[in-house]
């Protein structure tokens, strides 16, 4: 099924969801430690960048700086829409929220300051709203 590309239905559409736990951005060289398990990985020339429960992290002995929440955009969009990225993190960028942004198949995933999930979550369920007319 083609993902969604209109960009005023992706964004009313978005239906943010804040996952439980705390995630850290974490690098390995070789492969993944035993008893972690990525929510993302990305292949650097420098390494392996994990994000990963900050619990398995801990447990494996990874060191990480920044935790974050995990916001999962609940609305299938198509890899190629435009504009989506750009409009939730102008919205976050206004509210003075860092947010690192991974595409998934499926769904746009933003790893915002932990400590400042549910104000992100409240920024954009705002811009859901307005967008949805």
């Amino acid at each position: 099924m083609t993902g969604e590309s209109d960009l005023q239905k992706l964004l009313s559409g978005m239906r943010p969801e804040l996952a439980p736990g705390r995630y850290v951005f974490t690098m390995v060289e070789g492969g993944v430690p035993s008893g972690v398990t990525p929510v993302v990985t990305v292949a650097e020339r420098e390494g392996l960048t994990l994000v990963v429960p900050l619990e398995e992290a801990d447990a494996a002995g990874l060191a990480y700086d920044y935790v974050a929440g995990w916001i999962t955009l609940r609305i299938h969009s198509a890899l190629e829409a435009v504009g989506l990225t750009a409009a939730v993190s102008r919205e976050l960028t206004d509210a003075g929220l860092s947010c690192n942004v991974v595409a998934g198949f499926h769904h746009d995933h933003l790893f915002v300051p932990y400590q400042h999930a549910d104000r992100a979550m409240a920024v954009l369920e705002s811009l859901a709203r307005r967008s949805a007319g």
